[in-house]
């Protein structure tokens, strides 16, 4: 008959050889945490602490290539930054050109032209547009000059004052002018092929050229030539190997000639000077 402390024994369930055994619990605490999360290390398997030093460290071509698009990206924003870096007359006056207005249609109905601000460029980004109106100007400004190569400019709805006549010089290509009801074409009449008042505003139509239209041909010189400049405008310009007064001189300026005149006069006075401020020295 067995005692009841055998019995007890017997019936105690056996021990794990997992637990027990000399065993894998034994070999993985001497491999360290990662042993008992992903098994032994070995050709083919990564460790925990492998992995996450992967994870950490920068792929280096593929680093390198993003670095190369947000440069690229950069480069980018800047050129179009600069390309669309407009004239100041363009943002004179807040705003952007109404839809109804003869700049837009002329701007909307030619190839390769497009709108900003108040002007309307082309590719190269030279004015060919502008419309100022309704702008509250009592004169262009000191900026206008920037769209000497305009063919339209409205500056209608302003409260412009003074004679517009020495406005455009250099304006040679502009063929509409709208302004103001009040205020008169510059060049008048003959400055334009038609002028038509309305009860708003004055239309300036098609600009002459006063060189062809002149009923004085001694206007310019023998050796110069007569050359537009704007609408009531024109200016003349000596012939190749002609200046000086009335195109009569013959041949180049003579720039040494100049600058020796220039310099002996300057050291002569800058002599003088000095020889009358040390009497002045040694009298005091």
């Amino acid at each position: 008959m067995k005692t009841s402390a055998e019995l007890r024994e017997q019936e105690k369930p056996p021990a794990s050889p997992r637990a027990n055994g000399p065993g894998r619990l034994g070999h993985a605490r001497g491999r360290g945490p990662d042993a008992l999360r992903g098994g032994a290390a070995g050709p083919g398997r990564v460790s925990t602490g492998e992995l996450r030093e992967r994870k950490m460290a920068p792929h280096g071509p593929g680093s390198l290539t993003t670095l190369v698009r947000w440069a690229a990206a950069l480069l980018l924003a800047l050129g179009v930054e600069r390309a669309l870096a407009l004239p100041e007359i363009c943002t004179q006056c807040p705003g952007s050109v109404q839809n109804l207005s003869k700049v837009a249609l002329y701007c909307k109905t030619t190839r390769e032209l497009m709108l900003h601000a108040r002007c309307c460029l082309n590719q190269k980004g030279t004015i060919l547009g502008l419309d100022l109106q309704n702008c509250s100007l009592e004169d262009p400004g000191p900026n206008f000059h920037q769209a000497y190569t305009t063919v339209i400019i409205d500056l209608q709805a302003n409260p412009l004052k003074g004679d517009l006549a020495n406005t455009f010089h250099g304006f040679t290509q502009l063929q509409t002018l709208i302004l103001p009801q009040d205020v008169n074409c510059p060049g008048g009449i003959n400055a334009w092929n038609t002028i038509t008042s309305y009860i708003d505003n004055q239309i300036c139509q098609g600009q002459k050229n006063l060189c062809n239209n002149t009923g004085n041909p001694e206007m310019c010189p023998e050796n110069g030539s007569c050359v537009p400049d704007g609408p009531g405008l024109l200016q003349c310009v000596c012939a190749d190997g002609f200046h000086g007064y009335k195109c009569m001189r013959q041949g180049s300026f003579s720039l040494l000639m100049f600058f020796g005149i220039l310099g002996s006069t300057t050291l002569s006075i800058s002599i003088l000077l000095w020889g009358t401020q040390r009497r002045k020295a040694k009298t005091s």
